[in-house]
C-alpha cells in the first residue's frame, strides 16, 4: 500500500529497515542449516569448487556472524553519539539567549549588540518539538546521512561567530562561570568534538554495512551465490526428487534490500 502522510512514509522505511536487518541475519541463519544439512551427507558430498567444500562454508558462516554483528555494534555506536550530541546540544540555545542579554548590560555598542543579536538569531531558527526523545541505541542507522548533520554544523558556525563578537567586546566580563569567555570557548570545543564524533560513528557504520553486503550479496562469491551453487551441486548429485535436495531447496534466503 503506497503512504499517503509523511508520518506513513517514514514508518515504511523503518519497516523496510528493520525488515532488511532481520533478512541479513536469516541469510547468515538459514547458511548454518545448509551446512548441517551437507556436513550430514559425509564423504559423498564433494565439489569440486573450494567455495563450496565445507571448511570454506565453516570460515564464510564464522565470518558472516562477525560481519553481522560489527554492524549491531557500530549501530550502536552511532546512536549513542548522535544522544552524546543532542544532550550537548540540548542547552546551546538558551545559553546563546543568556549571552546575548549579557553583552546588553555592557558598554558595547549598539552595532555590536546588533550583530549578536542577529547570530544568536540564526542560531536559534525553528522551533523544534519539546520532549524529543532519545535514539534507541537498537535504531537502525538511516543509509544517508541526516540533514540534521548540516543544522548540527550550522549551529556551531553561529555560535562561533557570536563568541566572535562577544570576545571582541572588552567590557564583557561577567561573574556567572557559563558565561565566562572560557567556559563559553570549552562549550564550542565540546560541541565540535560531539559533532565530529557523529560523523566518524558514522562512516563507521556505514562501512561495516558495506563490507556485510560484501561478504553476503557480492556476485559470484558473496553466500548468497554461494548457497545457489550449493543447492545446484546437490540437485545434480541426488537428484531433483531426492530428500538431499528437499532439504535445501525449501530455504530461503533474501536478496538485499536497497
Amino acid at each position: 500500500m503506497t503512504a499517503t502522510s509523511g508520518s506513513k512514509s517514514t514508518n515504511t522505511a523503518k519497516t523496510k529497515s528493520t525488515v532488511s536487518e532481520t533478512g541479513h541475519a536469516k541469510n547468515v541463519a538459514n547458511l548454518q542449516d545448509v551446512i548441517a544439512f551437507v556436513t550430514g551427507y559425509g564423504p559423498s558430498y564433494n565439489p569440486s569448487k573450494k567455495a563450496l567444500k565445507l571448511p570454506q562454508l565453516t570460515a564464510l558462516a564464522m565470518a558472516s556472524q562477525a560481519s553481522l554483528a560489527d554492524v549491531i555494534t557500530k549501530n550502536t555506536a552511532y546512536n549513542n553519539t548522535v544522544n552524546d550530541r543532542a544532550a550537548a546540544f540540548r542547552t546551546l540555545k538558551p545559553l546563546a539567549t543568556k549571552v546575548v542579554n549579557a553583552l546588553q548590560i555592557t558598554d558595547a555598542i549598539t552595532q555590536k549588540v546588533d550583530d549578536a543579536k542577529g547570530f544568536n538569531k540564526k542560531l536559534q531558527g525553528p522551533k523544534e518539538k519539546k520532549n524529543k526523545k532519545p535514539t534507541d541505541p537498537n535504531t537502525v542507522v538511516p543509509k544517508t546521512i541526516s540533514t540534521s548533520q548540516q543544522s548540527y554544523d550550522q549551529q556551531i558556525q553561529h555560535f562561533a561567530a557570536l563568541l566572535s563578537v562577544v570576545q571582541s567586546e572588552t567590557s564583557y566580563a561577567p561573574n556567572e562561570t557559563e558565561l565566562k569567555m572560557a567556559s563559553l570557548t570549552a562549550k564550542q570545543t565540546d560541541l565540535i568534538v560531539k559533532n565530529n564524533a557523529v560523523a566518524t560513528a558514522y562512516a563507521a557504520v556505514s562501512n561495516s554495512r558495506i563490507a556485510r553486503d560484501t561478504l553476503l550479496y557480492k556476485e559470484e562469491t558473496g553466500l548468497l551465490y554461494i548457497v545457489d551453487d550449493i543447492k545446484k551441486y546437490i540437485k545434480s548429485i541426488y537428484g531433483a526428487a531426492s530428500p538431499e535436495f528437499a532439504q535445501v531447496k525449501g530455504l530461503k534466503f533474501r536478496k538485499k534490500l536497497a
